[in-house]
């Protein structure tokens, strides 16, 4: 997945406790929080830009939503003069095909944007639905998006592709994180971080690392980049979300990089969401005659 963190070796992911050490040992070596948020600002762009960096060599791709996180991703391969390709794929007028374009415009990124017919999307669904062997929603359409985005990719010649996995744990960007934060509980919010990051084998990277093996693909995670865990998880939570804003000193080092606002701060939804394959998943169901997306998947399983 990416050989700089060490996610994969000798071609396979690494154990989940291995992956739960390497969680632990950066929580143990934590320090003392940063609580000067000008200074968090500009060290955090330096080491996204250098996590970046390091993985840009040769011809790659990025799956680009028009989120701030792949967003800023190709605006600072644009910066570094790297050859890549920007690539979406989403359903007919979803959020996530709206934006792509848009920041591609804005940028003039290189960009593949398809937009899936529905025999396009249930071949992908069918196919990730196998390869993670789970009735699992979330997962499935996660999946279904690196699924087809990479096939894209390959079309292109194109085996490396760049994503944001690892950036909604390291500066709190789910639900679950508002939650633990409640009426202001940064320890909480902070726990809650670093037993996200330790729950990423289970919940993404298996999923990410079997579609990716399977298609032949490289994946290449910026922020799952060890130094750039190491002081993202060093800033105080304060400066990472409050009642209405997550991520928000990641907002402010895209912004201090150069990323306009619009895209900085866009409220992303979830790939799954923003790409409307939920709600496609949902009527492919109900055209197979499921009342239940999770039984339509079931019965694809039950197929193999």
């Amino acid at each position: 997945m990416t050989q700089t963190t060490g996610i994969v070796r000798e071609g396979k992911l690494i154990p989940e406790e291995l992956w739960i050490r390497f969680v632990e040992g950066l929580e143990a070596n934590s320090k003392d929080f940063e609580m000067n948020r000008e200074r968090a600002k500009r060290a955090l762009a330096a080491k996204i830009i250098d996590a970046v960096r390091k993985r840009a060599a040769g011809k790659f791709g990025i799956l680009l939503s028009g989120g701030v996180d792949s967003s800023l991703i190709a605006f600072i391969a644009k910066k570094l003069n790297c050859d890549f390709t920007c690539y979406t794929v989403g359903l007919e007028n979803s959020e996530d095909v709206i934006w792509a374009n848009k920041a591609a415009k804005e940028y003039g990124f290189r960009h593949v944007c398809r937009v899936l017919s529905q025999q396009e999307f249930e071949f992908a669904i069918r196919n990730t639905a196998k390869l993670v062997n789970e009735a699992d929603v979330t997962k499935v359409c996660v999946g279904s998006v690196l699924y087809a985005a990479g096939k894209l990719a390959l079309n292109d010649k194109i085996n490396a592709l760049f994503g944001g996995l690892g950036s909604e744990e390291i500066f709190a960007g789910y639900q679950r994180h508002s939650d633990a934060f409640g009426n202001g509980n940064f320890e909480a919010l902070h726990k809650e971080c670093w037993n996200g990051m330790k729950g990423m084998w289970k919940r993404d990277l298996v999923r990410d690392f079997t579609i990716a093996k399977a298609l032949g693909l490289e994946l290449r995670a910026p922020f799952l980049d060890k130094e750039l865990i190491a002081y993202a998880m060093s800033i105080h939570p304060m400066y990472k979300l409050d009642k209405t804003e997550k991520k928000i000193i990641l907002r402010d080092a895209a912004e201090f990089i150069g990323l306009k606002k619009e895209f900085a701060w866009r409220k992303k939804k979830a790939a799954q969401y923003g790409s409307d394959f939920v709600d496609g998943l949902d009527k492919l169901a109900a055209k197979n005659g499921f009342r239940y997306k999770k039984d339509y998947l079931a019965r694809i399983l039950s197929a193999n």
